[in-house]
């Protein structure tokens, strides 16, 4: 990759994390399958790339449940923070906190019951129950597209 197309941070962490692989995408994420960071090619020193990094420093690969995924976003976040004066990269409170909105909207979104819309809990991987009505439904990974839920069992 040239100097065209790679933020002008991407270099050093090359350098000084040979074990991962940096790659232009249309938005940034770590792959743990590949081992490789994606980042956004007009947006060189974002702090969005220091987090994807922290994820893959921390050892973020797979999560079992919808509230273990914030935790670990919240800890890529305080590893990045921790990286970022490294790298004279400045991670603002509300950057920080507007990610982590949308994991908590996300996460509110797939609990809310689709039979009377009050929260439920997650009962495995996909399904969740709800604790007043008890009806169940799946929901899909809806992260980066619309979110959809099926009820899998009526209430009472």
């Amino acid at each position: 990759m040239d100097a065209t197309t790679m933020p002008s941070i991407n270099s050093q962490l090359t350098k000084d994390f040979p074990s991962f692989q940096f790659e232009a995408s249309d938005d940034f994420h770590w792959s743990p399958n590949n081992k490789t960071i994606y980042f956004k090619a007009g947006e060189p020193n974002s702090p969005l790339l220091i987090h994807e990094l922290s994820h893959a420093l921390l050892g973020h690969d797979a999560y079992a449940s919808d509230v273990a995924l914030l935790k670990m976003e919240r800890e890529a976040w305080n590893k990045a923070i921790d990286l970022a004066s490294r790298y004279n990269i400045v991670i603002k409170d509300e950057v920080i906190e507007s990610h982590l909105d949308t994991y908590r909207e996300w996460l509110h979104a797939r609990s809310t019951c689709p039979t009377c819309n009050a929260n439920g809990y997650q009962i495995k991987k996909a399904i969740y129950r709800c604790l007043a009505c008890s009806c169940e439904w799946k929901v899909n990974e809806a992260r980066l597209c619309g979110l959809k839920r099926y009820t899998t069992k009526t209430p009472l």
